[in-house]
This record gives structure tokens, C-alpha cells and sequence, in this order.
């Protein structure tokens, strides 16, 4: 897979290279997500014996497996920037269904966490509750499927155990799928394919790639990789090619990489837009090929995005820098689909944290205009989905509504100019420039070649 760079070209103008085709491209990782103590992960339990696949919903009358008390042991625990806070919502790939970890009320110590799913595809979203017979710890990770049921993984002395939940009737099923013995690993976003869940475990400097949901025989390891791993970006729609930010085993610059499920894990760079600098990968839209990401080639960590397989070089706006970067970050969660071949078009929703606490941002690469939004009162930051039409779907929850989602239409981009060759260019998502030129015809260049900056057309 190449991923090449962009500075405001058509959208006709990129060339993709088709996943596993062995072309290179460039490198990228993100923060180092596990303690230096952790062991290597290693299927324990279940794995290895068939897990049978019940239906989404089974009968009312299903008894709830039993299972033991979990202890919880002393020791590293991750950082909390690597995992999923309690009560952040995350959502499967088409947005129909939300999970998150929430509690009773109840004082701040003795608070009972439960997982609780979302239905957000019906008429009305609503929220079911799946309690079991014992109150989570409030570090489990749950992530929903396609299907309606909530994975969750818990850590249980030196293991993670990975259960499957589901309602039946007045109560909660629960499918146990076995467990990995580490320390800490990290879900990632649900897989686009709906059905399968993956996880990451880093131990020093090597990382291994976990399928802890969706797999024939409980966990397996799908891929070891040399270095520090962190991130996850789906960068298709079939759940084979995922993007990780990786850190070489003797340190340096951080890069993303692209891991190939289909090829036993094969491992190829996808970032590298100067050999010092940390590229990492924050979103990708498998439609249109657009791809946001953070880097600190220009200088300092700056939000920028490019076109995957495109010849132009990855741009940094200067729109998405509404304030101080020790004031204010900026954050994409969203990518809008459907836009075949039509990157620059496509909306995207940015998280924007400062001061004031938490807001929305909204986007277009041609537009080149950041539109910001007060956010509904309980939005869970970072969450939302994009329809195909442009409108946003975020997420609340509140005292006057336990289960809500807010709408926002993507705003239109206007310029001054119109009916010129000048605003023309502008809407492209390039340089306003005094006249229009052909464009220039180029081959495909990795990332790690191309210049951050256009060169000046000749003549």
C-alpha cells in the first residue's frame, strides 16, 4: 500500500496503489502504550477450543454463564491515554450501535460500573443496560458488533479475559471467549467487517496484534511487530488493512505503518514525510482515500492531510490551528463516506479541547474554512458518525435525556470569489493564484520523497 502526498490537487489526479500489491510507501506510531514489565501475551483458557456463535439475541430463558469473582491484582496498569475512559461511547463502523462503560449513581468510590449498549440505526435511540451478577472494574474496555452484542475485556490478576454480552430478556447473557495472559492491552476501533475485534499488547519493544473477537478458536495472535505500537485505523472496508503508529525497537521517530491481515500480518510503511520527523495516522476514509493526520515535519505537531496513493505533498492548514497549540488541541473523530474519489469534498469533525472544555469543529479540505459548534450538553467528546448526505450524528447523554443523538448539518463553504479561474482553484483546495495553469502531470512518489511545499511552476 502507498500512501503518497497531496498539496491541493483534484481529486482526479490521485493514483492508488491496491492494498498488498508490495509497493512501499512510508512509516508512523503514536505514544508508547504499555509499562516496560509487561510479559509477552500468550493465549490462555479457552483459546484453542471452538467457540460456538449464538444468535444476536437468544432466548429469554438463556442462563447467564457463570463466572468467577475477578481479583484484581497490583501492578503497571497502562496509561490512561491508551485506553478507552469509562463512560466514552464507542461505536461500530456504520454507527447503528454504541457501547460504553457507565456507573449507579453512588459516591465516587463506590460507584457499580456496568456496560451499557446503545441502539442508535431505529426511529429512536434508546440504551440497554447489561449488568451481570458483579460490578465491573472501571478499566474494563467494551467495544459493540455489528450484531448488536458488547465485547468486553477484563484484566483479572496477569490475564485478560474477553467475554462476549448480550440482553436476554430481563437479564444479560454472556459468552466468555477466553483469555490472553498480559498484563495490559488496548482494544482497537471496531473492525469495519462488524464482527471482529482486535487487540493490541506491547511488551518492550515489540508489539503483538491480537483478533480477540470474531475468530474459530477463542484468541489468536495474527501479528508480532518489532517496536512500540499504538493507535488503529481501518484503512478499508473489508477489516483487512489497519494502521498502526509505530516506534522502532531502538527508538526514533514515530511512524505509521500499514499491517495486512490477509498476509499473516505483513507489515509495510505507509508514512514518512521527513526521515526525523513523528508521523502518525489519526483517521483514513476507505471511499475517498483522504487521510488526517499529525505531524511535526513543519516544525511543530501540526494536523494535516493528504490523499492515499496521490503524487502531491501532505498539507498543513493554517485553519486548523484556531488558537495556541499549548491552549488548544484539535482533534479529528469523522470522516463523511460515500465520496468516491472526491477526497477534498468530504466533511470532517473535529474534537476541539481548550480551556472552555470541549466543542465541535467542522471541515472540508476544499473549503479550507474551520466552522466551530457549541456541543449538546452530555456529547461524549470525540464521538459521532457521518451519513453519506453530510449530516453529523453526535452522541449525548444528560439528566433530561439518558439516551439522545444531536444532528448537524454539515455548513456549506462559500468564497467571496465566483466565476473566476481564482475561486476555482480555491474550491479545489489549492493556492489562489492570479491565473489558472494545466495542471501538472506527476507519478506517484512516497510520502518520504515528496517536498512538504510545491514547487513554483515553471516559466
Amino acid at each position: 500500500m502507498t500512501a503518497c502526498a497531496i498539496e491541493g490537487g483534484t481529486a482526479g489526479s490521485a493514483t492508488t496503489a491496491e492494498p498488498g500489491s508490495g509497493t512501499e510507501p512510508a512509516t508512523g506510531p503514536e505514544e508508547e502504550p504499555g509499562p516496560e514489565e509487561e510479559r509477552p501475551a500468550e493465549a490462555v483458557g479457552r483459546a484453542g477450543a471452538a467457540i460456538p456463535e449464538p444468535p444476536p439475541f437468544p432466548p429469554s430463558d438463556a442462563a447467564a454463564p457463570e463466572r468467577p469473582a475477578r481479583t484484581v491484582a497490583a501492578g503497571p496498569r497502562p496509561p490512561e491515554a491508551a485506553r478507552t475512559p469509562a463512560g466514552v461511547l464507542t461505536l461500530t463502523a456504520d454507527g447503528a450501535y454504541a457501547a460504553r462503560l457507565t456507573a449507579a449513581p453512588g459516591a465516587p468510590g463506590e460507584r457499580a460500573w456496568y456496560p451499557e449498549r446503545w441502539t442508535l440505526d431505529g426511529p429512536e435511540p434508546y440504551a440497554v443496560p447489561l449488568p451481570l451478577d458483579q460490578p465491573e472494574e472501571p478499566d474494563s474496555q467494551v467495544v459493540p458488533l455489528a450484531d448488536g452484542r458488547v465485547l468486553i475485556a477484563r484484566r483479572v490478576a496477569d490475564r485478560q479475559m474477553f467475554s462476549l454480552l448480550y440482553p436476554t430478556g430481563p437479564g444479560t447473557g454472556e459468552l466468555p471467549l477466553g483469555a490472553v495472559e498480559s498484563t495490559a492491552m488496548t482494544l482497537l476501533p471496531p473492525s469495519p467487517d462488524g464482527s471482529g475485534v482486535y487487540a493490541l499488547a506491547v511488551d518492550g519493544h515489540v508489539s503483538s496484534l491480537w483478533r480477540v473477537a470474531g475468530g474459530a478458536f477463542g484468541p489468536e495472535r495474527v501479528a508480532t511487530i518489532p517496536g512500540r505500537c499504538s493507535g488503529g485505523v481501518w484503512l478499508d472496508r473489508a477489516g483487512r488493512m489497519l494502521a498502526l503508529d509505530r516506534q522502532p525497537p531502538g527508538g526514533g521517530p514515530v511512524k505509521a505503518v500499514a499491517v495486512d491481515l490477509g498476509r499473516e500480518g505483513e507489515v509495510t510503511p505507509l508514512l514518512q514525510i521527513a526521515p526525523e520527523s513523528d508521523d502518525r495516522l489519526l483517521l483514513a476514509d476507505p471511499d475517498s482515500g483522504l487521510l488526517l493526520l499529525r505531524s511535526d515535519a513543519p516544525g511543530q505537531d501540526r494536523l494535516g492531510w493528504g490523499v492515499l496513493g496521490s503524487c502531491l505533498p501532505v498539507r498543513f492548514p493554517e485553519c486548523l490551528r484556531p488558537g495556541d497549540p499549548a491552549d488548544v488541541t484539535v482533534t479529528p473523530f469523522a470522516v463523511q463516506p460515500g465520496q468516491m474519489l472526491m477526497p477534498e469534498s468530504c466533511a470532517v469533525a473535529l474534537r476541539i479541547d481548550g480551556a472552555a472544555g470541549s466543542w465541535l469543529g467542522v471541515w472540508r479540505p476544499a473549503g479550507r474554512r474551520l466552522h466551530q459548534f457549541a456541543a449538546p450538553e452530555g456529547w461524549s467528546p470525540g464521538t459521532g458518525h457521518w451519513s453519506r448526505d453530510g449530516v453529523l450524528h453526535l452522541p449525548y447523554a444528560n439528566a433530561a435525556t439518558p439516551c439522545g443523538v444531536a444532528r448537524l448539518e454539515a455548513p456549506e463553504d462559500t468564497h467571496p470569489l465566483s466565476g473566476t479561474g481564482r475561486a476555482q482553484v480555491a474550491d479545489s483546495g489549492a493556492d489562489p493564484s492570479a491565473a489558472v495553469t494545466a495542471p501538472a502531470v506527476c507519478k506517484p512518489v512516497p510520502l518520504g520523497q515528496a517536498p512538504l511545499h510545491r514547487a513554483a511552476p515553471p516559466g
